[in-house]
């Protein structure tokens, strides 16, 4: 039987004993039923598992000893970096989701042109705790023990002009002239902008090619916004991440 593995938001260190996270002690003592004694992992973000014992279980909460770190060696060799424009209803949560099981190491929520989804103030700092939460939860279910971070939502050409270094800049665009396969492969790490629901704009993706971005096509059909995403990724992880090594 797998270990079950909870997020715990703060420290962890082997010896000490510490009070599982609310949604945590709700899992562990009401759905999973786990029992005084039986094992658990934790981890906090910091690239560890953290081996685990639970010693008391009320009705509101639930304790453990933290017996033993452990190294935690499910991230890719490749650093992807995912600007992802916003898309509406689910689908930011879901390709939020399966590009944090797929190893990116950080998303960059974007604005651009045809994003239907407008968020302000307040209201855009709590969708993007929320999508904080998804890639947190993504974590736990995938066997991360690294979390990437969500960052801000910023307008497509403000994060151009200030994008992270990289070895190299993608975007998907049809008809693009270029493969994945075709590209020179990348030593560490990838930038890659995805575009909303309808695509980039033209002038969008002319704005991206000036800043250094390469055009590619993944295949013949037109893809979703959130099957590009994890298309893209997969591609990038098989060819030059997880299965190299």
């Amino acid at each position: 039987m797998t270990t079950p593995r909870f997020y715990h938001p703060g420290a962890l260190i082997p010896g000490n004993e510490t009070a599982l996270a609310g949604n945590a002690a709700s899992h562990a003592s009401k759905a999973l039923r786990m029992q005084v004694g039986d094992h658990a992992i934790l981890f906090n973000g910091d690239g560890h598992n953290y081996l685990s014992r639970l010693t008391s279980i009320r009705k509101q909460e639930v304790i453990a000893e933290v017996l033993e770190a452990q190294p935690c060696p499910t991230e890719s060799p490749l650093k992807i970096t995912l600007a992802q424009a916003i898309s509406s209803g689910d689908r930011m949560d879901f390709t939020i989701q399966k590009a944090v099981e797929m190893g990116v190491s950080s998303i960059q929520p974007i604005f651009s042109q045809r994003s239907i989804v407008k968020l302000t103030g307040e209201r855009a700092e709590k969708r993007r705790e929320h999508w904080q939460n998804v890639a947190i939860s993504a974590c736990e279910q995938s066997g991360r023990a690294y979390i990437p971070p969500v960052a801000p939502a910023i307008n497509l050409s403000e994060w151009l002009a200030q994008k992270p270094g990289a070895d190299a800049y993608i975007t998907l665009a049809p008809g693009a002239p270029l493969t994945l396969p075709q590209l020179t492969s990348p030593t560490r790490h990838i930038c890659l902008l995805i575009g909303p629901e309808g695509g980039l704009a033209d002038h969008e993706i002319a704005l991206a090619a000036q800043h250094g971005f390469t055009l590619v096509r993944m295949g013949p059909r037109i893809l979703r916004t959130e099957t590009a995403a994890i298309a893209a990724i997969a591609s990038m992880q098989t060819l030059w991440g997880d299965f190299i090594n």
